[in-house]
């Protein structure tokens, strides 16, 4: 059965790979449309059938060059094959409204449906296929079809050089994915997954590590871990809105994925393989939300947020590893279950602040915080949604974001108690590195809430009248529901959970399995108080409400001490709101100031803008990048459209390969010769 869905499902796509050219626009739409709903349910019913009924697994002959292929659905991929399937569903839905105000550009829709129905696909493939070699292509088809999707506006210089930033840091990403499997290939003469095991048992430890750190620095790329991290931050406000959800909630999480697959089957010295994989989630959270604050862009604030809750992830997946090498079953629960809970968690509540961001751009035409506010009034619908997914990604009760952070809360505080001084130093750095990162969280979501939503319009741009429509507002209302459920009810995650631990654990004791039930239903309690007093003050306003409605009410303009009347500009601006932390902060990060002082006594222009810049970018890339630039001027000379010399360069060419070997010999036979005197 397993198998019959599977192709169905790739048919499905190369049907509508080969029919959307032929459509006309609005055809186009409802065959993506349907094509993708379609697929959702089938996978959707595949990885139901596989948490009911067990793993599945079945063979394609291949050929000489790959081997056998092998398909296997086990839990940890009918989990990420879920979250892919919601992502794509809620953003298929959404993106139909967000790219009405595209029609004048068919032939950029057709190929972005058709990117979207590939991307899709390509995600669940690799979820289920284990062959090196298969994977590598399917990752390829990837990393193309999203390329294809960033760079939509491609007419923009922004958007198209974002897109091209993405296209190489991908290929650099499938160059290590590249190394690790066929190093696997030459030590144990196959593709399939299983041979990392084989590698990994049969080499000495440090390959072994050697080994993980291709897979991990291929996967971190693919995520965003830092220093990995400069291509998402450019490419998700790139894209279109439905797609920036995508990449944040599925895309950079394949990477997630794939290394939690990695550590199922590699058999190393795990302690050092998660204390490495918990500097870098610490050192990636921190620095993700410490530049999050810094940012003037809203849906580069929210790319940063998404390194943020990557190193959360990463943390958790530290703690798991650590909690094998250390024999640990609650180390591992702990670990491994809030970080497969934070990806769903997170899947959910940043998409929803995405497609809220989408809104704004499209009814004011800018992504720039400092020229936004008053909006809540406007677009209420948005304004509620974007701070129920601020309350969540800031893991505040009753929302999801709390059940899994307080995870890895839990596994922190335990391995303290089982651990010897130097995991005791590296927990603690940890924790304390978790809590910076939620008080952070708050400060910079505090600030895009309150001036973009808050206040009063900062410039007046007309309104667009359709972009509260409900057929765009009501899939981010699933969303919201999801969210709520998770929230309140964790409890109905337990047993997927424990499921996919058990991969790693598979002597799992059940009384940690009723711990682990025990700590959600505390949670439950925690969500359930919260949302109390959540309705608590909603009734204390509506009261409020219907005591003073009878009231007469005069509004008249507040004494300003003989000054001039209010005006938007005497409100906060993102800059001045965290310009303390921006203070404190300036020796860590790279910002410009751009500052016009007062002159004379009616000074009529005084301006200040500052310009967060990435320094990780600029030392590893900018710079880099300049320097071969430079390198490369210096030979501009050669390209000098005489056709003559183009012809020497050849000659010149073919006479060096010509006698480069003969040249290598010689050297051989005169080392030889010094060896023997």
């Amino acid at each position: 059965m397993a198998k019959i869905f599977v192709e169905i499902l790739n048919l499905l796509a190369i049907a509508a790979l080969v029919t959307i050219p032929f459509l006309k626009t609005k055809g186009r739409g409802i065959m993506a449309l349907f094509v993708i709903s379609l697929q959702i349910i089938i996978v959707s019913a595949l990885s139901f059938a596989v948490f009911t009924n067990g793993a599945a697994e079945y063979f394609y002959a291949g050929s000489w060059v790959t081997g056998a292929i092998p398909v296997r659905i086990d839990y940890l991929s009918a989990w990420f094959m879920l979250i892919i399937s919601f992502t794509f569903l809620s953003g298929v839905w959404y993106g139909v409204q967000y790219m009405k105000k595209y029609m004048d550009q068919p032939d950029n829709l057709a190929l972005h449906l058709a990117a979207f129905i590939l991307l899709y696909t390509s995600l669940i493939d690799i979820c289920i296929v284990q062959n090196g070699l298969v994977v590598l292509v399917v990752w390829e088809i990837m990393a193309l079809s999203s390329f294809v999707l960033v760079i939509f506006e491609h007419y923009k210089n922004t958007t198209l050089k974002a897109g091209i930033n993405f296209l190489i840091q991908s290929h650099v990403c499938i160059l290590f994915l590249t190394l690790a499997f066929m190093w696997v290939k030459v030590r144990t003469g196959s593709f399939d997954f299983n041979a990392i095991t084989l590698f990994s048992t049969s080499q000495s430890p440090i390959a072994g590590i050697a080994l993980f750190i291709f897979f991990f620095t291929s996967f971190a790329i693919k995520s965003g871990f830092v220093p990995f991290h400069t291509w998402l931050p450019l490419a998700h406000p790139a894209a279109p809105a439905h797609i920036s959800g995508i990449m944040s909630g599925v895309i950079i999480k394949i990477g997630i994925y794939g290394m939690l697959r990695v550590l199922m089957l590699i058999k190393s010295d795990m302690i050092t393989i998660g204390y490495f994989i918990l500097m870098v989630s610490v050192v990636t959270g921190l620095y993700g939300v410490m530049l999050a604050i810094v940012q003037h862009n809203l849906k580069k604030l929210l790319a940063y947020h998404s390194i943020e809750n990557i190193g959360i992830i990463g943390i958790g997946i530290g703690l798991g590893c650590i909690g094998i090498g250390n024999s640990n079953q609650f180390l591992v629960f702990a670990g491994f279950g809030g970080a497969l809970l934070h990806t769903l968690n997170h899947s959910l509540f940043k998409s929803l602040l995405f497609f809220s961001a989408g809104n704004v751009y499209q009814a004011r035409h800018t992504m720039n915080i400092e020229s936004l506010g008053g909006l809540i009034k406007k677009m209420p619908h948005s304004g509620y949604l974007f701070l129920i997914g601020s309350l969540a990604i800031c893991g505040l009760p009753p929302f999801n974001g709390f059940i899994s952070e307080f995870f890895l809360y839990i596994g922190l505080f335990h391995g303290l108690a089982t651990g010897n001084f130097v995991a005791i130093l590296v927990l603690l750095f940890t924790m304390l590195g978790l809590v910076i990162i939620g008080g952070l969280a708050l400060i910079c979501f505090t600030k895009a809430f309150g001036i973009v939503f808050l206040g009063s319009p900062r410039i007046q741009i007309p309104d667009e009248q359709d972009t509260e429509l409900p057929q765009r507002i009501w899939p981010m209302y699933v969303i919201v529901l999801l969210i709520m459920v998770i929230g309140l009810f964790p409890l109905l995650l337990s047993g997927y959970l424990i499921r996919i631990v058990s991969l790693y654990i598979p002597s799992l004791d059940i009384g940690l399995q009723l711990q682990f039930i025990e700590t959600l239903g505390k949670l439950t309690i925690v969500g359930w108080y919260s949302l109390g007093f959540i309705l608590l003050i909603v009734s204390v306003y509506y009261l409020r409400h219907l005591v003073t409605r009878a009231r007469v009410l005069t509004l008249q303009p507040t004494w300003g001490c003989a000054y001039a009347p209010a005006n938007p500009k005497m409100q906060y601006t993102a800059s001045s709101f965290i310009r303390t932390y921006r203070k404190l902060a300036e020796p860590l990060l790279s910002i410009k100031r751009e500052k016009r002082e007062a002159q004379g006594l009616y000074p009529k222009y005084i301006s200040q803008h500052t310009h967060a810049q990435d320094k990780i970018e600029i030392w590893f890339i900018n710079r880099p990048l300049h320097f071969i630039r430079k390198i490369l001027n210096s030979f501009v000379f050669l390209q000098n459209g005489n056709i003559q010399a183009y012809i020497l360069y050849g000659f010149v060419f073919v006479g060096f390969a010509i006698l480069l070997p003969s040249v290598i010999e010689k050297i051989l036979v005169i080392i030889k010769f010094l060896n023997q005197l």
